[in-house]
C-alpha cells in the first residue's frame, strides 16, 4: 500500500491549513519513537523501517485520490478543500529525507526510530502511515525475540496467519517475526514476498477425511515422504504417536524418515514425555515432537519447567495479534521549525506527564559499545548543537542512518536473514548483560534562553517480567 491517503483525516486538513497559511513549504524536523518498550522490556527490535522507506520513495496523490478528497465536505455540507490545495498535492514533488534506525537494531524508549525532514506539509501527511508500520511491526519482532528467548535454543515457528488482523497484518506479522528469531513462518504468500522459510504439515481434517488415522498418514506420507511431520491428536494422542512410529518404519524402508510428531491439544508436558518415551523405544531418537496451542514466552517457560520434551514450538495467535500487549504505543513529534532567518527553532511538547514530554531539536542518537559490541550508552544529541563538551567516546556511532535523500532511498536493503541475525545477536547480548537502556540526552531546557544547553540524564530501566 503506497497511497498518500494511507493516513487520518486530520493529517490531511492540517496539510491545509498549512497551505492556507503559507507554511507548506517551511523547513521541519519530526521524530518518529516510542515512550515505553513493551512487554516490560527496557528496549525493543527496530522493525519496519524499511517497509517505510519504500512507502516514502514511491508516494504519490494519484488523479482518482483528488478527486476523491474533492468529495470531502464539512459540517455545511461544502467542499472541505479549494480546488487549488487539490492542485497542490496532486503535483507535490516528494523531497523527504529521511535518518533511520536499521531493522534489527535494539532502540531504547524516546530514541528516534526514524528522524523525517523536509517541507512541514510533507513532513505532517506521512505521520500516520509511518507509525502503522513500525508501530506493529516493532511489537511483533520484540515478541518473538521474547518468545524465542523462552524457547532456549530451540526453534520457534509463527503460525499466526490465520488468526492476524487482516491479510496486511498477517504479512507484517510473520516479516517481522522472522526478523525477532522465527526460524519460519506457516505464510507462503510472506515466504514468496519476503524470502522466509516455510514449513507446515497437515491439519485435523486432513485424518478426519480419510476412514481411519493410520490410512491418512499412510496416504500423506505417500504423497509427501520428505515432509513428513504428522499430526497425533486428532483422537486419541498417545494411540496417535504410536501409529505415526509405525508409519515412520515404513518411511525407513524408503531412505526417509519421521521428521516429527505435532501435538495440538491436551497436556502438552504429559503428552510430550510419552511420546517421547515412545519413539525412543523405536528408536526414532531424532524425531523431533512440535507443540503449538496458544502459547507464548509464558507458556514455554512453564512446560519447560514441568520437564516437557518438545524440540520444536508453534507459535499462532499470541504472536501474530500480540495478545497481551496489542500496540506499541510509539509517536510523531515535531522537534525543530526553520526559522526565515536560517535558524532552527527547537519545538517541544509539553505535559503534566513527564513521559509525554518530547526532546526538541534535530535529534541523533550515539551509540556506544564495548570491544565485544555490547552495547554500553546510548547519547540522545541535538546535530544543531553537537556533543559539546562531550568528546565522542571510542567504539560509537551514530545509529540513525541516512534513508532517504529528497525523495530517493540511499540506505541499501539488507537480507533479511542478516537483518534476523542482528536482532537476535544484539537481543541475547542485551540480555545477558542487562543492558539497562540509560540514555544521556542532550537537549534544550523549554523554559529558559533556548540557546542554553541542559543536559538531561534518564534512566529507561523498567521491572523486568518475572
Amino acid at each position: 500500500m503506497t497511497s498518500p491517503l494511507l493516513t487520518d483525516l486530520y493529517q490531511i486538513t492540517m496539510a491545509y491549513g498549512y497551505w492556507k497559511n503559507n507554511m507548506a513549504e517551511q523547513q521541519a524536523v519530526f521524530h518518529l519513537f516510542f515512550r515505553r518498550a513493551p512487554f516490560g522490556e527496557t528496549a525493543a527490535i527496530v522493525a519496519g523501517t524499511c517497509p517505510a522507506l519504500d512507502y516514502l520513495e514511491q508516494l504519490k496523490f494519484t488523479t482518482e485520490e483528488c478527486q476523491y478528497l474533492q468529495t470531502l465536505t464539512g459540517n455545511d455540507n461544502q467542499p472541505l478543500f479549494e480546488p487549488e490545495f487539490i492542485s497542490y498535492l496532486k503535483n507535490i514533488n516528494w523531497s523527504l529525507n529521511v535518518e533511520a534506525i536499521p531493522e534489527g537494531n535494539l532502540a531504547f524508549p524516546n530514541e528516534p526510530l526514524l528522524r523525517v525532514s523536509g517541507p512541514l506539509i510533507q513532513c505532517q501527511l506521512v505521520e500516520t502511515a509511518l507509525l502503522n508500520l513500525i508501530n506493529f511491526q516493532t511489537l511483533v519482532a520484540t515478541k518473538a525475540a521474547r518468545i524465542c528467548q523462552a524457547a532456549a535454543g530451540d526453534d520457534v515457528m509463527e503460525f499466526g496467519l490465520r488468526r492476524a488482523q487482516g491479510p496486511d497484518g498477517g504479512l507484517s506479522a510473520s516479516r517481522a517475526a522472522y526478523i525477532g528469531g522465527c526460524i519460519a513462518t506457516s505464510n507462503v504468500l510472506a515466504g514468496m514476498q519476503f524470502g522466509i522459510p516455510v514449513k507446515g504439515t497437515h491439519a485435523h481434517s486432513w485424518v478426519m477425511s480419510f476412514h481411519s488415522e493410520e490410512t491418512a498418514f499412510k496416504a500423506y506420507i505417500d504423497a509427501l515422504p520428505n515432509n513428513a511431520i504428522l499430526l497425533v491428536d486428532t483422537y486419541d494422542t498417545v494411540q496417535g504417536v504410536k501409529k505415526a512410529i509405525k508409519i515412520g518404519k515404513l518411511l525407513e524402508q524408503q531412505n526417509q524418515k519421521l521428521l516429527g510428531i505435532r501435538l495440538d491439544s491436551g497436556d502438552l508436558t504429559d503428552l510430550s514425555i510419552k511420546a517421547r518415551i515412545l519413539l525412543d523405544q523405536a528408536g526414532m531418537k531424532t524425531t523431533k515432537i512440535v507443540a503449538s496451542n496458544d502459547l507464548d514466552e509464558n507458556t514455554i517457560t512453564e512446560l519447560k519447567q514441568k520437564g516437557a520434551k518438545i524440540d520444536l514450538w508453534g507459535i499462532g495467535t499470541k504472536l501474530a495479534t500480540c495478545y497481551d500487549q496489542p500496540a506499541l504505543g510509539g509517536v510523531y513529534k515535531l522537534g525543530a521549525i526553520l526559522n526565515q532567518d536560517g535558524t532552527w527553532n527547537p519545538k517541544v511538547k509539553l505535559s503534566n506527564d513527564l513521559i509525554k514530554v518530547s526532546n526538541p531539536g534535530t535529534l541523533q542518537v550515539l551509540r556506544t559499545t564495548d570491544k565485544k559490541g555490547n552495547i554500553t550508552a546510548d547519547l540522545i544529541f541535538d546535530e544543531n548543537h553537537g556533543l559539546t563538551n562531550h568528546n565522542p567516546p571510542p567504539n560509537s556511532t551514530h545509529l540513525l542512518k541516512p534513508g532517504l535523500r529528497n525523495g530517493k532511498r540511499i540506505l541499501p536493503k539488507t537480507p533479511i536473514a542478516q537483518t534476523r541475525s542482528t536482532a537476535t545477536n544484539q537481543w541475547k547480548n542485551h540480555k545477558i548483560n542487562n543492558t539497562l537502556g540509560k540514555t544521556t540526552t542532550i537537549t534544550l531546557d523549554p523554559h529558559v534562553d533556548q540557546t542554553k544547553q541542559k543536559l538531561v540524564t534518564t534512566n529507561n530501566n523498567q521491572q523486568q517480567p518475572k
